[in-house]
Protein backbone atom coordinates (compact mmCIF):
# COMPACT_ATOMS: atom_id res chain seq x y z
CA UNK A 1 0.00 0.00 0.00
CA UNK A 2 1.37 3.40 -1.02
CA UNK A 3 0.69 6.77 0.57
CA UNK A 4 -0.83 7.90 -2.74
CA UNK A 5 -3.47 5.16 -2.34
CA UNK A 6 -5.03 7.24 0.42
CA UNK A 7 -6.36 9.61 -2.26
CA UNK A 8 -8.17 6.87 -4.22
CA UNK A 9 -11.52 7.81 -2.74
CA UNK A 10 -13.48 5.57 -5.14
CA UNK A 11 -11.72 2.58 -3.63
CA UNK A 12 -14.10 1.03 -1.09
CA UNK A 13 -11.49 0.18 1.54
CA UNK A 14 -9.95 3.65 1.31
CA UNK A 15 -13.40 5.21 1.74
CA UNK A 16 -14.03 2.95 4.75
CA UNK A 17 -10.65 3.98 6.22
CA UNK A 18 -11.49 7.69 5.89
CA UNK A 19 -14.99 7.25 7.30
CA UNK A 20 -13.56 5.37 10.27
CA UNK A 21 -10.70 7.68 11.18
CA UNK A 22 -13.10 10.63 11.04
CA UNK A 23 -15.35 8.82 13.54
CA UNK A 24 -12.31 8.16 15.73
CA UNK A 25 -11.16 11.78 15.36
CA UNK A 26 -14.55 13.08 16.53
CA UNK A 27 -14.68 10.78 19.55
CA UNK A 28 -11.18 11.84 20.64
CA UNK A 29 -12.12 15.48 20.06
CA UNK A 30 -15.02 14.99 22.50
CA UNK A 31 -12.94 12.88 24.89
CA UNK A 32 -10.32 15.61 25.32
CA UNK A 33 -12.61 18.65 25.12
CA UNK A 34 -12.25 19.49 28.81
CA UNK A 35 -8.51 20.18 29.23
CA UNK A 36 -8.34 23.19 26.84
CA UNK A 37 -11.31 24.77 28.62
CA UNK A 38 -10.14 24.08 32.17
CA UNK A 39 -9.35 27.73 32.92
CA UNK A 40 -12.71 28.86 31.48
CA UNK A 41 -14.52 26.24 33.56
CA UNK A 42 -12.71 27.38 36.72
CA UNK A 43 -13.37 31.06 35.98
CA UNK A 44 -17.11 30.56 35.51
CA UNK A 45 -17.64 28.17 38.45
CA UNK A 46 -16.48 29.45 41.84
CA UNK A 47 -17.47 26.11 43.42
CA UNK A 48 -14.68 24.28 41.57
CA UNK A 49 -10.98 24.06 42.48
CA UNK A 50 -7.86 23.08 40.55
CA UNK A 51 -7.81 19.77 42.45
CA UNK A 52 -11.33 19.06 41.17
CA UNK A 53 -10.12 19.61 37.61
CA UNK A 54 -7.15 17.27 38.21
CA UNK A 55 -9.54 14.64 39.56
CA UNK A 56 -11.73 15.04 36.48
CA UNK A 57 -8.60 14.42 34.37
CA UNK A 58 -8.06 11.02 36.02
CA UNK A 59 -11.79 10.23 35.77
CA UNK A 60 -11.48 11.06 32.08
CA UNK A 61 -9.30 7.98 31.46
CA UNK A 62 -10.60 5.64 34.17
CA UNK A 63 -13.66 3.87 32.72
CA UNK A 64 -11.99 3.66 29.33
CA UNK A 65 -10.28 0.55 30.71
CA UNK A 66 -13.36 -1.64 31.33
CA UNK A 67 -15.13 0.04 28.40
CA UNK A 68 -12.44 -1.14 25.97
CA UNK A 69 -12.84 -4.71 27.23
CA UNK A 70 -16.65 -4.65 27.02
CA UNK A 71 -16.63 -2.93 23.64
CA UNK A 72 -14.03 -5.41 22.41
CA UNK A 73 -16.41 -8.28 23.22
CA UNK A 74 -19.41 -6.39 21.81
CA UNK A 75 -17.85 -5.69 18.45
CA UNK A 76 -16.83 -9.34 18.00
CA UNK A 77 -20.51 -10.19 18.52
CA UNK A 78 -22.30 -7.35 16.70
CA UNK A 79 -19.62 -5.93 14.42
CA UNK A 80 -17.84 -2.55 14.48
CA UNK A 81 -20.43 -0.61 12.45
CA UNK A 82 -23.18 -1.05 15.01
CA UNK A 83 -20.91 -0.68 18.02
CA UNK A 84 -19.24 2.50 16.71
CA UNK A 85 -22.58 4.13 15.88
CA UNK A 86 -24.18 3.24 19.22
CA UNK A 87 -21.09 4.38 21.11
CA UNK A 88 -21.07 7.80 19.42
CA UNK A 89 -24.78 8.41 19.93
CA UNK A 90 -24.91 7.16 23.53
CA UNK A 91 -21.79 9.04 24.66
CA UNK A 92 -23.34 12.30 23.52
CA UNK A 93 -25.61 12.04 26.58
CA UNK A 94 -22.89 12.36 29.29
CA UNK A 95 -21.30 15.05 27.11
CA UNK A 96 -24.47 17.14 27.44
CA UNK A 97 -24.64 16.38 31.20
CA UNK A 98 -21.07 17.63 31.61
CA UNK A 99 -21.72 20.70 29.47
CA UNK A 100 -24.68 21.84 31.57
CA UNK A 101 -23.75 20.34 34.96
CA UNK A 102 -24.10 22.66 37.96
CA UNK A 103 -22.36 20.68 40.72
CA UNK A 104 -18.90 19.12 40.97
CA UNK A 105 -20.43 15.71 41.66
CA UNK A 106 -22.43 15.90 38.42
CA UNK A 107 -19.36 16.98 36.47
CA UNK A 108 -17.29 14.17 37.99
CA UNK A 109 -19.84 11.44 37.26
CA UNK A 110 -20.57 12.64 33.72
CA UNK A 111 -16.83 12.88 32.93
CA UNK A 112 -16.35 9.38 34.40
CA UNK A 113 -19.09 7.94 32.16
CA UNK A 114 -17.86 9.93 29.18
CA UNK A 115 -14.43 8.33 29.54
CA UNK A 116 -16.01 5.24 27.95
CA UNK A 117 -15.86 7.05 24.60
CA UNK A 118 -12.13 6.26 24.59
CA UNK A 119 -13.15 2.71 23.66
CA UNK A 120 -13.73 4.03 20.14
CA UNK A 121 -10.10 3.26 19.38
CA UNK A 122 -10.52 -0.53 19.45
CA UNK A 123 -13.70 -0.36 17.35
CA UNK A 124 -11.92 1.36 14.50
CA UNK A 125 -8.95 -0.99 14.80
CA UNK A 126 -11.30 -3.91 14.20
CA UNK A 127 -13.15 -2.16 11.37
CA UNK A 128 -9.85 -1.34 9.62
CA UNK A 129 -8.68 -4.94 10.00
CA UNK A 130 -11.87 -6.13 8.28
CA UNK A 131 -11.19 -3.96 5.22
CA UNK A 132 -7.42 -4.39 4.70
CA UNK A 133 -5.22 -7.37 3.92
CA UNK A 134 -2.52 -8.48 6.39
CA UNK A 135 0.38 -7.07 4.36
CA UNK A 136 -1.20 -3.59 4.36
CA UNK A 137 -2.68 -3.61 7.83
CA UNK A 138 0.22 -1.91 9.63
CA UNK A 139 0.06 1.30 7.59
CA UNK A 140 -3.76 1.31 7.48
CA UNK A 141 -4.01 0.92 11.27
CA UNK A 142 -1.27 3.49 11.83
CA UNK A 143 -2.95 6.04 9.56
CA UNK A 144 -6.31 5.43 11.25
CA UNK A 145 -4.88 5.79 14.75
CA UNK A 146 -2.57 8.70 13.93
CA UNK A 147 -5.27 10.92 12.44
CA UNK A 148 -7.82 9.77 14.98
CA UNK A 149 -5.53 10.61 17.87
CA UNK A 150 -5.03 14.00 16.26
CA UNK A 151 -8.58 14.74 17.48
CA UNK A 152 -7.15 15.45 20.93
CA UNK A 153 -4.69 17.99 19.50
CA UNK A 154 -7.44 19.49 17.34
CA UNK A 155 -9.58 19.97 20.44
CA UNK A 156 -6.72 21.80 22.16
CA UNK A 157 -6.24 24.07 19.15
CA UNK A 158 -9.86 24.86 18.24
CA UNK A 159 -12.31 24.40 21.07
CA UNK A 160 -11.16 27.45 23.09
CA UNK A 161 -11.81 29.56 19.98
CA UNK A 162 -15.28 28.05 19.62
CA UNK A 163 -16.02 28.76 23.27
CA UNK A 164 -14.57 32.27 23.48
CA UNK A 165 -15.16 33.67 19.96
CA UNK A 166 -18.10 31.78 18.48
CA UNK A 167 -20.22 31.65 21.63
CA UNK A 168 -18.49 33.91 24.15
CA UNK A 169 -19.62 34.76 27.68
CA UNK A 170 -19.29 32.76 30.89
CA UNK A 171 -21.25 29.84 29.43
CA UNK A 172 -19.37 29.70 26.13
CA UNK A 173 -17.45 26.60 27.27
CA UNK A 174 -20.74 24.82 27.95
CA UNK A 175 -22.07 25.44 24.44
CA UNK A 176 -18.73 24.49 22.88
CA UNK A 177 -18.69 21.12 24.67
CA UNK A 178 -22.36 20.50 23.90
CA UNK A 179 -21.75 21.28 20.21
CA UNK A 180 -18.98 18.70 20.04
CA UNK A 181 -21.34 16.11 21.57
CA UNK A 182 -24.09 16.94 19.07
CA UNK A 183 -21.69 16.57 16.13
CA UNK A 184 -20.60 13.17 17.48
CA UNK A 185 -24.21 11.96 17.75
CA UNK A 186 -25.04 13.12 14.20
CA UNK A 187 -21.95 11.43 12.76
CA UNK A 188 -22.85 8.25 14.68
CA UNK A 189 -26.17 8.08 12.82
CA UNK A 190 -24.43 8.82 9.51
CA UNK A 191 -21.79 6.12 10.13
CA UNK A 192 -24.51 3.48 10.63
CA UNK A 193 -25.73 3.99 7.06
CA UNK A 194 -22.42 4.88 5.38
CA UNK A 195 -20.31 1.75 5.97
CA UNK A 196 -20.46 -2.04 6.25
CA UNK A 197 -18.46 -4.52 8.32
CA UNK A 198 -15.95 -5.32 5.60
CA UNK A 199 -16.24 -5.70 1.83
CA UNK A 200 -18.55 -8.75 2.06
CA UNK A 201 -21.25 -9.90 4.47
CA UNK A 202 -19.12 -12.76 5.84
CA UNK A 203 -15.94 -10.72 6.39
CA UNK A 204 -16.79 -10.23 10.05
CA UNK A 205 -15.98 -13.49 11.90
CA UNK A 206 -17.68 -14.11 15.22
CA UNK A 207 -15.98 -15.96 18.08
CA UNK A 208 -17.63 -19.00 19.62
CA UNK A 209 -17.90 -17.17 22.96
CA UNK A 210 -17.89 -13.41 23.39
CA UNK A 211 -17.92 -13.40 27.23
CA UNK A 212 -14.15 -13.90 27.48
CA UNK A 213 -11.11 -14.31 25.25
CA UNK A 214 -10.56 -17.87 24.00
CA UNK A 215 -7.10 -19.34 24.65
CA UNK A 216 -5.33 -22.45 23.42
CA UNK A 217 -3.84 -24.11 26.52
CA UNK A 218 -4.18 -24.22 30.32
CA UNK A 219 -0.89 -22.33 30.58
CA UNK A 220 -2.38 -19.56 28.45
CA UNK A 221 -5.49 -19.60 30.66
CA UNK A 222 -3.32 -18.92 33.72
CA UNK A 223 -1.67 -16.03 31.85
CA UNK A 224 -5.09 -14.68 30.81
CA UNK A 225 -6.26 -14.70 34.44
CA UNK A 226 -3.09 -12.91 35.59
CA UNK A 227 -3.47 -10.21 32.92
CA UNK A 228 -7.20 -9.82 33.61
CA UNK A 229 -6.76 -8.69 37.23
CA UNK A 230 -5.08 -5.28 36.60
CA UNK A 231 -7.67 -4.28 33.98
CA UNK A 232 -10.29 -3.49 36.60
CA UNK A 233 -8.09 -3.60 39.70
CA UNK A 234 -6.31 -0.41 38.60
CA UNK A 235 -9.53 1.50 39.33
CA UNK A 236 -8.67 1.14 43.02
CA UNK A 237 -6.21 3.99 42.46
CA UNK A 238 -9.05 6.27 41.36
CA UNK A 239 -11.12 5.30 44.41
CA UNK A 240 -8.14 6.09 46.67
CA UNK A 241 -7.71 9.51 45.03
CA UNK A 242 -11.44 10.31 45.20
CA UNK A 243 -11.52 9.40 48.87
CA UNK A 244 -8.46 11.54 49.62
CA UNK A 245 -10.20 14.55 48.05
CA UNK A 246 -13.30 14.08 50.19
CA UNK A 247 -15.74 13.15 47.42
CA UNK A 248 -16.55 9.92 49.27
CA UNK A 249 -16.02 8.70 52.83
CA UNK A 250 -14.35 5.52 54.04
CA UNK A 251 -17.56 3.49 53.97
CA UNK A 252 -18.32 4.34 50.34
CA UNK A 253 -14.67 3.73 49.42
CA UNK A 254 -14.90 0.27 51.00
CA UNK A 255 -18.00 -0.43 48.94
CA UNK A 256 -16.13 0.66 45.79
CA UNK A 257 -13.14 -1.55 46.62
CA UNK A 258 -15.55 -4.44 47.20
CA UNK A 259 -17.31 -3.80 43.90
CA UNK A 260 -13.97 -3.75 42.07
CA UNK A 261 -13.02 -7.06 43.70
CA UNK A 262 -16.34 -8.61 42.66
CA UNK A 263 -15.92 -7.45 39.05
CA UNK A 264 -12.36 -8.82 38.95
CA UNK A 265 -13.52 -12.19 40.29
CA UNK A 266 -16.40 -12.21 37.80
CA UNK A 267 -14.00 -11.57 34.91
CA UNK A 268 -11.75 -14.37 36.11
CA UNK A 269 -14.74 -16.71 36.45
CA UNK A 270 -15.89 -15.86 32.90
CA UNK A 271 -12.42 -16.63 31.54
CA UNK A 272 -12.44 -20.01 33.28
CA UNK A 273 -16.06 -20.82 32.35
CA UNK A 274 -15.48 -20.06 28.67
CA UNK A 275 -12.13 -21.78 28.28
CA UNK A 276 -12.17 -24.90 30.46
CA UNK A 277 -14.77 -26.74 28.29
CA UNK A 278 -12.88 -25.72 25.14
CA UNK A 279 -9.54 -26.87 26.53
CA UNK A 280 -10.95 -30.16 27.85
CA UNK A 281 -12.39 -30.87 24.43
CA UNK A 282 -9.07 -30.02 22.82
CA UNK A 283 -8.09 -27.14 20.55
CA UNK A 284 -7.23 -28.21 16.98
CA UNK A 285 -3.58 -27.56 16.18
CA UNK A 286 -4.36 -25.12 13.39
CA UNK A 287 -6.65 -23.09 15.71
CA UNK A 288 -4.07 -22.48 18.44
CA UNK A 289 -2.37 -19.15 19.01
CA UNK A 290 0.17 -18.01 21.63
CA UNK A 291 -1.53 -15.88 24.29
CA UNK A 292 1.98 -14.91 25.38
CA UNK A 293 2.05 -12.66 22.28
CA UNK A 294 -1.12 -10.92 23.50
CA UNK A 295 0.45 -10.53 26.95
CA UNK A 296 3.59 -9.04 25.40
CA UNK A 297 1.56 -6.53 23.39
CA UNK A 298 -0.38 -5.62 26.55
CA UNK A 299 2.92 -4.58 28.09
CA UNK A 300 4.00 -2.62 25.01
CA UNK A 301 0.78 -0.58 24.98
CA UNK A 302 1.07 -0.07 28.74
CA UNK A 303 4.57 1.29 28.16
CA UNK A 304 3.93 3.41 25.04
CA UNK A 305 0.31 4.67 25.02
CA UNK A 306 0.20 4.77 28.82
CA UNK A 307 3.40 6.81 28.83
CA UNK A 308 2.03 9.12 26.14
CA UNK A 309 -1.12 10.00 28.09
CA UNK A 310 0.85 10.52 31.29
CA UNK A 311 3.67 12.56 29.73
CA UNK A 312 1.27 14.83 27.82
CA UNK A 313 -0.33 15.67 31.17
CA UNK A 314 2.90 16.84 32.80
CA UNK A 315 5.17 18.00 29.96
CA UNK A 316 4.00 21.66 29.75
CA UNK A 317 4.72 22.19 33.44
CA UNK A 318 8.10 20.40 33.08
CA UNK A 319 9.25 22.79 30.34
CA UNK A 320 7.79 25.83 32.13
CA UNK A 321 9.49 25.16 35.47
CA UNK A 322 12.81 23.75 34.16
CA UNK A 323 13.60 26.51 31.62
CA UNK A 324 11.50 29.35 33.11
CA UNK A 325 9.19 29.62 30.08
CA UNK A 326 5.79 31.28 30.04
CA UNK A 327 2.75 28.95 29.93
CA UNK A 328 1.95 29.65 26.26
CA UNK A 329 5.48 28.86 25.02
CA UNK A 330 5.77 25.81 27.26
CA UNK A 331 2.39 24.55 26.03
CA UNK A 332 3.34 24.98 22.38
CA UNK A 333 6.62 23.11 22.86
CA UNK A 334 4.93 20.34 24.80
CA UNK A 335 2.22 19.99 22.15
CA UNK A 336 4.93 18.78 19.75
CA UNK A 337 4.90 15.49 21.65
CA UNK A 338 1.29 14.80 20.61
CA UNK A 339 1.51 16.53 17.22
CA UNK A 340 4.23 14.12 16.08
CA UNK A 341 1.56 11.43 16.31
CA UNK A 342 0.21 12.54 12.95
CA UNK A 343 3.27 11.19 11.14
CA UNK A 344 4.99 8.87 13.61
CA UNK A 345 2.14 6.45 14.17
CA UNK A 346 1.39 5.74 10.49
CA UNK A 347 5.16 5.44 9.99
CA UNK A 348 5.30 2.82 12.75
CA UNK A 349 2.69 0.78 10.91
CA UNK A 350 4.38 1.33 7.55
CA UNK A 351 7.76 0.20 8.89
CA UNK A 352 6.05 -2.84 10.38
CA UNK A 353 4.61 -3.66 6.92
CA UNK A 354 7.86 -3.10 5.02
CA UNK A 355 10.51 -4.66 7.27
CA UNK A 356 9.22 -8.21 6.84
CA UNK A 357 9.54 -8.94 10.57
CA UNK A 358 6.95 -7.32 12.86
CA UNK A 359 8.54 -8.70 16.03
CA UNK A 360 11.92 -7.10 15.26
CA UNK A 361 10.24 -3.74 14.57
CA UNK A 362 8.40 -3.95 17.88
CA UNK A 363 11.61 -4.70 19.77
CA UNK A 364 13.44 -1.84 18.05
CA UNK A 365 10.73 0.68 18.92
CA UNK A 366 10.54 -0.38 22.59
CA UNK A 367 14.31 -0.07 22.90
CA UNK A 368 14.06 3.42 21.40
CA UNK A 369 11.43 4.40 23.98
CA UNK A 370 13.60 3.17 26.86
CA UNK A 371 16.62 5.15 25.62
CA UNK A 372 14.53 8.22 24.78
CA UNK A 373 12.89 8.53 28.20
CA UNK A 374 16.22 7.81 29.93
CA UNK A 375 17.70 10.79 28.04
CA UNK A 376 14.70 12.93 29.05
CA UNK A 377 15.37 11.93 32.65
CA UNK A 378 18.84 13.50 32.34
CA UNK A 379 17.46 16.86 31.13
CA UNK A 380 17.79 19.90 33.38
CA UNK A 381 18.15 23.68 33.01
CA UNK A 382 21.85 23.34 32.03
CA UNK A 383 20.85 21.65 28.76
CA UNK A 384 20.18 23.94 25.77
CA UNK A 385 16.44 24.19 25.21
CA UNK A 386 16.73 23.28 21.54
CA UNK A 387 18.49 20.00 22.45
CA UNK A 388 15.77 19.22 25.01
CA UNK A 389 13.10 19.80 22.35
CA UNK A 390 14.94 17.58 19.86
CA UNK A 391 15.23 14.74 22.40
CA UNK A 392 11.53 15.11 23.28
CA UNK A 393 10.45 14.90 19.64
CA UNK A 394 12.74 11.92 18.92
CA UNK A 395 11.38 10.13 21.98
CA UNK A 396 7.83 10.88 20.82
CA UNK A 397 8.59 9.36 17.40
CA UNK A 398 9.48 6.07 19.07
CA UNK A 399 6.47 6.20 21.43
CA UNK A 400 3.93 6.83 18.67
CA UNK A 401 5.67 4.49 16.24
CA UNK A 402 5.55 1.70 18.83
CA UNK A 403 1.80 2.25 19.16
CA UNK A 404 1.43 1.84 15.40
CA UNK A 405 3.64 -1.26 15.41
CA UNK A 406 1.61 -2.80 18.25
CA UNK A 407 -1.61 -2.64 16.27
CA UNK A 408 0.20 -3.73 13.12
CA UNK A 409 0.62 -7.12 14.81
CA UNK A 410 -2.70 -7.58 16.64
CA UNK A 411 -5.02 -8.34 13.67
CA UNK A 412 -2.75 -11.20 12.57
CA UNK A 413 -2.59 -13.01 15.93
CA UNK A 414 -6.08 -14.54 15.80
CA UNK A 415 -8.57 -13.25 13.28
CA UNK A 416 -11.69 -14.49 15.08
CA UNK A 417 -10.96 -12.63 18.33
CA UNK A 418 -9.26 -9.52 16.99
CA UNK A 419 -11.75 -7.26 18.76
CA UNK A 420 -11.11 -8.80 22.17
CA UNK A 421 -7.34 -8.77 21.73
CA UNK A 422 -7.42 -5.14 20.57
CA UNK A 423 -9.72 -4.27 23.45
CA UNK A 424 -7.42 -5.86 26.01
CA UNK A 425 -4.25 -4.26 24.64
CA UNK A 426 -6.01 -0.91 24.28
CA UNK A 427 -7.24 -1.13 27.87
CA UNK A 428 -3.68 -1.76 29.02
CA UNK A 429 -2.75 1.61 27.53
CA UNK A 430 -5.15 3.27 29.95
CA UNK A 431 -3.96 1.06 32.79
CA UNK A 432 -0.50 2.45 32.10
CA UNK A 433 -1.80 6.02 32.04
CA UNK A 434 -3.58 5.72 35.39
CA UNK A 435 -0.57 3.94 36.93
CA UNK A 436 1.99 6.45 35.68
CA UNK A 437 -0.17 9.48 36.65
CA UNK A 438 -0.53 8.02 40.14
CA UNK A 439 3.25 7.47 40.41
CA UNK A 440 3.84 11.06 39.26
CA UNK A 441 2.20 12.28 42.48
CA UNK A 442 5.20 11.04 44.50
CA UNK A 443 8.31 11.63 42.33
CA UNK A 444 10.16 14.41 40.51
CA UNK A 445 9.87 14.80 36.71
CA UNK A 446 13.36 13.32 36.20
CA UNK A 447 12.54 10.30 38.35
CA UNK A 448 9.24 10.01 36.46
CA UNK A 449 11.03 9.79 33.10
CA UNK A 450 13.43 7.13 34.44
CA UNK A 451 10.46 5.09 35.72
CA UNK A 452 8.79 5.22 32.30
CA UNK A 453 12.09 4.25 30.67
CA UNK A 454 12.30 1.26 33.02
CA UNK A 455 8.75 0.25 32.08
CA UNK A 456 9.70 0.29 28.38
CA UNK A 457 12.82 -1.77 29.09
CA UNK A 458 10.79 -4.36 30.99
CA UNK A 459 8.34 -4.52 28.08
CA UNK A 460 11.27 -5.06 25.69
CA UNK A 461 12.35 -8.07 27.76
CA UNK A 462 8.81 -9.48 27.81
CA UNK A 463 8.57 -9.07 24.02
CA UNK A 464 11.98 -10.67 23.51
CA UNK A 465 10.90 -13.85 25.29
CA UNK A 466 7.13 -13.98 24.60
CA UNK A 467 6.28 -12.17 21.37
CA UNK A 468 6.04 -14.49 18.36
CA UNK A 469 6.04 -13.46 14.72
CA UNK A 470 2.35 -13.85 13.69
CA UNK A 471 1.56 -16.55 11.16
CA UNK A 472 0.64 -15.06 7.78
CA UNK A 473 1.42 -11.55 8.99
CA UNK A 474 2.33 -10.47 5.44
CA UNK A 475 -0.08 -12.64 3.46
CA UNK A 476 -2.77 -11.64 1.01
CA UNK A 477 -5.45 -13.02 3.33
CA UNK A 478 -5.72 -13.70 7.06
CA UNK A 479 -5.03 -17.26 8.20
CA UNK A 480 -8.32 -19.07 8.93
CA UNK A 481 -8.28 -22.25 10.99
CA UNK A 482 -10.56 -25.26 10.67
CA UNK A 483 -12.61 -23.87 13.59
CA UNK A 484 -12.95 -20.50 11.86
CA UNK A 485 -14.22 -22.24 8.74
CA UNK A 486 -16.62 -24.43 10.77
CA UNK A 487 -18.07 -21.35 12.51
CA UNK A 488 -18.47 -19.62 9.15
CA UNK A 489 -20.22 -22.71 7.75
CA UNK A 490 -22.60 -22.77 10.75
CA UNK A 491 -23.39 -19.11 10.19
CA UNK A 492 -24.22 -19.77 6.53
CA UNK A 493 -26.45 -22.72 7.47
CA UNK A 494 -28.24 -20.55 10.02
CA UNK A 495 -28.94 -17.88 7.39
CA UNK A 496 -30.28 -20.56 5.02
CA UNK A 497 -32.47 -22.01 7.80
CA UNK A 498 -33.84 -18.55 8.66
CA UNK A 499 -34.73 -18.00 5.00
CA UNK A 500 -36.51 -21.36 4.87
CA UNK A 501 -38.38 -20.63 8.11
CA UNK A 502 -39.42 -17.20 6.84
CA UNK A 503 -40.95 -18.94 3.83
CA UNK A 504 -42.76 -21.51 5.99
CA UNK A 505 -44.07 -18.88 8.41
CA UNK A 506 -45.21 -16.39 5.81
CA UNK A 507 -47.73 -14.13 7.50
CA UNK A 508 -45.94 -13.98 10.83
CA UNK A 509 -44.67 -10.59 11.99
CA UNK A 510 -41.29 -11.86 13.11
CA UNK A 511 -39.26 -15.07 12.79
CA UNK A 512 -35.98 -15.40 14.68
CA UNK A 513 -33.58 -18.25 15.32
CA UNK A 514 -31.34 -17.74 18.35
CA UNK A 515 -28.66 -19.78 20.13
CA UNK A 516 -29.63 -20.76 23.67
CA UNK A 517 -26.73 -22.63 25.22
CA UNK A 518 -26.42 -25.93 23.38
CA UNK A 519 -29.80 -25.60 21.61
CA UNK A 520 -31.65 -23.32 19.18
CA UNK A 521 -34.80 -21.33 19.95
CA UNK A 522 -37.29 -20.48 17.20
CA UNK A 523 -39.58 -17.50 17.76
CA UNK A 524 -42.50 -16.62 15.49
CA UNK A 525 -45.24 -14.08 16.18
CA UNK A 526 -48.64 -14.11 14.41
CA UNK A 527 -51.41 -11.56 14.15
CA UNK A 528 -54.17 -14.05 14.93
CA UNK A 529 -55.05 -17.75 14.99
CA UNK A 530 -55.92 -17.80 11.30
CA UNK A 531 -52.36 -16.86 10.34
CA UNK A 532 -51.02 -19.49 12.74
CA UNK A 533 -53.32 -22.21 11.29
CA UNK A 534 -52.23 -21.24 7.76
CA UNK A 535 -48.58 -21.59 8.72
CA UNK A 536 -49.19 -24.97 10.39
CA UNK A 537 -51.05 -26.12 7.29
CA UNK A 538 -48.05 -25.23 5.09
CA UNK A 539 -45.73 -27.10 7.45
CA UNK A 540 -48.05 -30.15 7.35
CA UNK A 541 -48.17 -30.18 3.55
CA UNK A 542 -44.42 -29.76 3.32
CA UNK A 543 -43.91 -32.64 5.76
CA UNK A 544 -46.05 -34.92 3.62
CA UNK A 545 -44.28 -33.81 0.45
CA UNK A 546 -40.86 -34.28 2.05
CA UNK A 547 -41.18 -37.18 4.56
CA UNK A 548 -38.42 -37.52 7.07
CA UNK A 549 -35.63 -39.78 5.94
Amino acid sequence: MQVSDLFRFRNREIRALHLTWIAFFITFYVWFNMAPLASSILASSDWLTRDDIRLFAIANVALTIPARIIVGMALDKWGPRRVFSVLMVSMAIPTFFFAFGDSKEQLFVSRLVLSSVGASFVVGIHMTALWFKPRHIGFAEGFYAGWGNFGSAAAAMTIPTVALVLYGGDDGWRYAIATSGAIMAIYGVFYWFAITDGPTKDTHKKPRKAAALEVSSFRDLVLLVIFTVPLVGILSILVYRVQMMGYIDGFVASLCYGAIAVVVLYQVWLAIRVNVPILKKGVPKDDRYPFSSVAALNTTYFANFGAELAVVSMLPMFFQETWGLNPVTAGLIASAFAFVNLVARPMGGLVSDRMGNRRFVMLAYMMGIAIGFALMGLLNSSWPLIIAIAITICCSFFVQGAEGATFGIIPSIKRRVTGQIAGMAGAYGNVGAVFYLFIFMFVTPSQFFFIIATGAAVSWLVCYFWLKEPQGGFGEEYVLSSVDQAIAAEARQKIEAEAELAELFTGSEKVTLADRGSSLTLTARFKDLDDLRAALSRIGKRGKEQPAQ
